[in-house]
C-alpha cells in the first residue's frame, strides 16, 4: 500500500528514456520481478544499477517510457523498490501500464527540470505537490479512483477488493488450476 506521502532521493535521467532503456529486451524472457529488478534502468546507464537504491525516486525529462507497450518496464521499476517516477511527460501506454500495476508516476515539467540527482524529494499524492528543498511544484493530483488503484497495488488488486466488498469472491486467475 502506498501512503499519501512519498519520500526519497532523486536519480535523474534525460529525455526519451524508452522501455528498452528501462529494461533491455534481452531480459524479457522472464516475468520474474526480482530478475527484472536487477536490470532496471540498465539500458539507460549500465553503471547506475550499482548505485541506485530501492527507495530512490526516478526523475526524467520528456517522453519517459516511450517505445514498446511492454509491462516489464514499469514492473522492473516497482520491483526494484522505486516508490514513484517524476517526469516532464510520459508516453501514454507507459502511464497506463504504471497505474495498472500500482506504480505512481507524476507529470511535472518544472519539478523534473529542477530536480538533480541526490536531491531529497517529497511527493504529496493527495495534495498534488512535489517538494524539493524549499521549492514546491504542483502537479494534477490523481482522482480518488486512481489513488485507490495505486493503494491496492494495481488494477487487478483493486478489482479483487471491490468484488470482496460486494460479497463476490474473485475468480481464479487465467491459467490457474483452480485447486
Amino acid at each position: 500500500m502506498v501512503s499519501n506521502t512519498i519520500r526519497g532521493r532523486a536519480v535523474k535521467f534525460g529525455d526519451n528514456i524508452d522501455t528498452d532503456q528501462i529494461i533491455p529486451a534481452r531480459y524479457l524472457f522472464t516475468s520474474d520481478e526480482k530478475e527484472l529488478a536487477r536490470h532496471c534502468m540498465e539500458g539507460a546507464d549500465p553503471a547506475i544499477v550499482a548505485v541506485m537504491r530501492p527507495d530512490d525516486i526516478i526523475v526524467a525529462g520528456r517522453n519517459f517510457g516511450c517505445g514498446s507497450s511492454r509491462e516489464h518496464a514499469p514492473v522492473s521499476i516497482k520491483a526494484q523498490g522505486h516508490p514513484c517516477v517524476i517526469a516532464e511527460s510520459f508516453a501514454r501506454i507507459f502511464f497506463r501500464n504504471a497505474i495498472n500495476i500500482g506504480l505512481p508516476i507524476f507529470e511535472s515539467p518544472d519539478a523534473a527540470r529542477a530536480i538533480r540527482t541526490g536531491d531529497a524529494v517529497e511527493v504529496d499524492l493527495a495534495g498534488g505537490m512535489i517538494k524539493v528543498g524549499g521549492n514546491r511544484f504542483a502537479f494534477e493530483a490523481y482522482p480518488e479512483e486512481i489513488r485507490r488503484i495505486i493503494a491496492a497495488g494495481g488494477l487487478l488488486n483493486a478489482v479483487r477488493e471491490t468484488l470482496r466488498s460486494r460479497g463476490r469472491p474473485p475468480q481464479p486467475e487465467v491459467g490457474a488450476s483452480g485447486r
